[in-house]
């Protein structure tokens, strides 16, 4: 949907492959178990930036004028210009080397990696939130839709993928220029296989 993210490739190769400079998260380690609500990697009109994966919407409200209280880990690409809850709301990427996703009952649940040929660059948003004394945090949230054909087993719902030359549009396109963007991923692009090596617990 995505539920964890992996990146193991040096960020100074993601930055020679999407075209852009990595000084500033050079010496990021490799991670195998990116989860909400951790820092993650992002790529903004401004360069690479640490944001926390999931947007509190402090002070955001729904159609309905009520204020929005969950974190928004991912959010829906067919409302996703529309909700007042995303009103202002930047915009970024996220590339990493894939994805986990889960199927199966709570407490036999089977974990699997989801992966390209290349790094996978996601399309996001970004907010920043207000914290108790002051401090700005910056968030991002990643963008979904339907699933493709390789996703649809064992999930509904798929993030929003971007190829490399789509990156510019979807930082500073209009609304309009993007929403061609927001759509599944090709078919028969991505490998699915079983996550067992990977330590659930290893935040």
């Amino acid at each position: 949907m995505p539920g964890r993210f992996y990146l193991t490739t040096p960020m100074t190769d993601i930055a020679d492959w999407i075209g852009t400079d990595a000084a500033s998260v050079a010496q990021e380690p490799p991670r195998r178990n990116i989860a909400p609500g951790q820092e993650i990697i992002c790529l903004t009109v401004a360069g690479f930036a640490h944001m926390r994966w999931g947007i509190i919407p402090v002070g955001r409200k729904n159609a309905r004028g009520r204020p929005v209280m969950e974190t928004i880990v991912n959010a829906r690409s067919e409302t996703v210009f529309d909700k007042s809850a995303f009103d202002g709301v930047g915009r970024a990427v996220v590339v990493v080397d894939g994805w986990y996703e889960w199927t199966g009952e709570k407490r036999r649940k089977t974990a699997w990696r989801i992966f390209g040929a290349d790094p996978l660059i996601f399309a996001a948003i970004t907010d920043v939130w207000v914290a108790p004394g002051g401090r700005d945090v910056a968030q991002v949230a990643t963008v979904t839709c339907a699933p493709n054909k390789d996703v649809t087993p064992i999930h509904h719902r798929m993030g929003v993928l971007l190829q490399r030359e789509d990156v510019g549009l979807w930082l500073s396109g209009s609304a309009e220029d993007v929403a061609p963007l927001m759509a599944p991923w090709p078919d028969g692009l991505l490998t699915i296989e079983e996550a067992t090596d990977v330590d659930w617990t290893a935040l």
